[in-house]
C-alpha cells in the first residue's frame, strides 16, 4: 500500500510564497510521474504541474512563471514552490504519483490534500 502525505499549505497574503511538499511511503517499485493538482469546492480538479521521473516539467498556463515543481526520486518526494500567489490560487492542493508498486501493479496514488488560502 502506498501513502502520500502533503504539507506546507496555509494562509498567505497576495504576492507571498508557499512551498508544498509531498512524501510517498510504502511499497514502491518505480515512479513514472509526480504532480500537483488543485480543486475548489464544486469544481473539477485541475492540473497545476507535473514532472516525470526524468524529463521536463509541465505547467498550467495560469501558474507558469510563478510556480516551480521539483522532485527527489530517491526520497520519493515532490515539491511545489509557489511565488507571487494570487487570490485565485486559493484551493485545496493534492499531490499525485503515477507508479509501479512492489507487486508491479500500475496505479496512481493521491494525497489527502492541503489547503492554500491567499487573502489580505
Amino acid at each position: 500500500q502506498v501513502q502520500l502525505v502533503e504539507s506546507g499549505g496555509g494562509l498567505v497574503q497576495p504576492g507571498g510564497s508557499l512551498r508544498l511538499s509531498c512524501q510517498a511511503s510504502g511499497s514502491i517499485f518505480s515512479i513514472y510521474e509526480m504532480g500537483w493538482y488543485r480543486q475548489a469546492p464544486g469544481k473539477q480538479r485541475e492540473l497545476v504541474a507535473t514532472i516525470p521521473s526524468t524529463g521536463i516539467a509541465n505547467y498550467a498556463d495560469s501558474v507558469k512563471g510563478r510556480f516551480t515543481i521539483s522532485n527527489n526520486n530517491a526520497k520519493k518526494m515532490v515539491y511545489l514552490q509557489m511565488n507571487n500567489l494570487k487570490p485565485e490560487d486559493t484551493d485545496v492542493y493534492y499531490c499525485k504519483f503515477d507508479l509501479l508498486d512492489g507487486g508491479l501493479n500500475e496505479f496512481e496514488s493521491w494525497g489527502q490534500g492541503t489547503q492554500v488560502s491567499v487573502s489580505s
